[in-house]
C-alpha cells in the first residue's frame, strides 16, 4: 500500500465520516501527530492519531485500529468537558500543542472552531510558553525528589521514575520551540530542539543519561531481537493500548531504520520506553526480566550504577531549568 499525504488525509476523512454517522455523540474529530508532518513513515510505518470529541465521556477512552501491518489508527476519544475551559487548554504542554497545530475534519456545531481559534490567540505569547514548559520541568524535579534516595539495584518503580523525570525534562525544552517530542522521535529530533535554544549540550547530556556512552550499534542490533520475543511474549489480553499486537511493526521496523541510520542510538528512548512496559507486564516471564536486567547493567542504569545515575540526573535538571529561566529573561517572559 502507497501511502502519500493524500492517502493519509482520505483514510482519516473514511473513518470520521463512518464513525460520525453511527455515533450521534460525536461533535467534532481532528487529525494531529506525526500524519502532520512532512516525514510522517519511521521505517515505513506509521500510526494515524485521530481525536473524536464526545458530547460526553465514552469508552473505551482510546482504542487501536488496524489498517495493514505497517498502518493503524490510534483513536482517542475526549468529552467536550476536556476542553474546557479553553486557556487550560493553551497553557496544557501536550492538548494545548495538538490543538495548535491539527487538522480538523469534522465540528458539527462549530464547537471545535471556537476552542482552536481560543487556543491559537495566545499560544507563542512567552509567558504561555513558559507555562507549559514549567510545568513539565516541575513535574521532572518532584519525580527526582521522588527517588533521589534510591541505593542501588532499583525496583521497577523507582526505574518508571526516573525515565518519566527525563521525558518531562526533554520535554520541558522542547516545547520553549515548538510542541512535546513523541517516544519514537523524541531522540532523533531533540538535537534541534536544544539547538533552537542555543544548549546543544542537553543532546549529549541525554544520550549520557540513557547509557549512549556504554553501546554502539553492534550491542543495539544483538538486543533487537530480544525485544521482539518479549514483545511477542506479553499477555496481550491484559497489555495496555500501548503494546497492542497491531503496533509490533510499529515499534520494530523503526528501530530497524534507526539502527541502519548515522546514529543508531535513537533507538535507546523508544527502546527502554517500550521494554519497562513489558517488564511491567509481564513480572513471571523470567527470559524478559534477565534480559532486561542485562541491558540496564549494560547501559549503567541499574544495579550499583543507579545512584550516579541519579546524581546525573540531577545536575541535568539543573541545566533545564537554568535554560527556562535564561530563554524566560530573553524573551521577557
Amino acid at each position: 500500500m502507497r501511502i502519500n499525504a493524500d492517502t493519509i488525509l482520505d483514510l482519516a476523512r473514511n473513518i470520521v465520516e463512518e464513525r460520525s454517522r453511527k455515533d450521534a455523540t460525536i461533535l467534532a474529530a481532528y487529525l494531529c501527530g506525526a500524519a502532520l508532518e512532512k516525514d510522517f513513515l519511521l521505517g515505513g510505518t506509521m500510526d494515524i492519531d485521530l481525536v473524536f470529541i464526545h458530547i460526553d465521556q465514552v469508552q473505551p477512552g482510546r482504542e487501536i485500529v488496524r489498517i495493514t501491518d505497517d498502518i493503524h489508527y490510534d483513536i482517542t476519544h475526549h468529552p467536550l468537558k476536556e476542553y474546557e475551559p479553553t486557556r487550560r487548554v493553551r497553557v496544557h504542554p501536550w492538548l494545548g500543542p495538538t490543538v495548535y497545530e491539527c487538522k480538523p475534519l469534522l465540528d458539527q456545531r462549530h464547537t471545535f472552531d471556537f476552542i482552536q481559534a481560543s487556543v491559537r490567540g495566545m499560544f507563542k505569547q512567552p509567558e504561555t510558553v513558559l507555562e507549559r514548559a514549567r510545568s513539565q520541568a516541575e513535574h521532572a524535579r518532584s519525580m527526582w525528589f521522588g527517588i533521589m534516595d534510591t541505593g542501588a539495584n532499583p525496583d521497577l518503580a523507582a526505574l518508571k521514575l526516573f525515565f518519566k523525570a527525563i521525558e518531562h525534562a526533554v520535554n520541558s525544552i522542547s516545547l520553549l520551540s515548538g510542541a512535546p517530542l513523541t517516544e519514537r522521535r523524541l531522540l532523533m529530533n531533540f538535537s534541534n530542539r536544544a539547538l533552537a535554544v542555543n544548549k546543544g549540550g542537553l543532546y549529549a547530556g541525554l544520550l549520557g543519561l540513557l547509557g549512549g556512552a556504554e553501546v554502539n550499534r553492534e550491542v543495539l542490533l544483538a538486543w533487537l531481537p530480544l525485544w521482539k520475543e518479549a514483545y511477542l511474549a506479553l499477555p496481550h489480553q491484559t497489555t495496555q493500548l500501548r503494546l497492542h499486537p497491531d503496533r509490533l511493526n510499529y515499534y520494530f521496523r523503526a528501530f530497524e531504520a534507526m539502527l541502519n541510520s548515522p546514529e543508531p542510538r535513537h533507538i535507546l528512548w523508544p527502546f527502554f520506553s517500550t521494554w519497562i512496559k513489558m517488564v511491567e507486564l509481564a513480572p513471571q516471564n523470567a527470559q524478559i526480566q534477565e534480559a532486561w536486567q542485562e541491558i540496564l547493567q549494560k547501559t549503567q542504569i541499574g544495579g550499583e550504577y543507579f545512584p550516579q545515575k541519579i546524581a546525573a540526573l540531577d545536575a541535568y535538571l539543573d541545566q533545564v531549568e537554568e535554560t527556562i529561566e535564561q530563554w524566560a529573561e530573553a524573551n521577557g517572559g
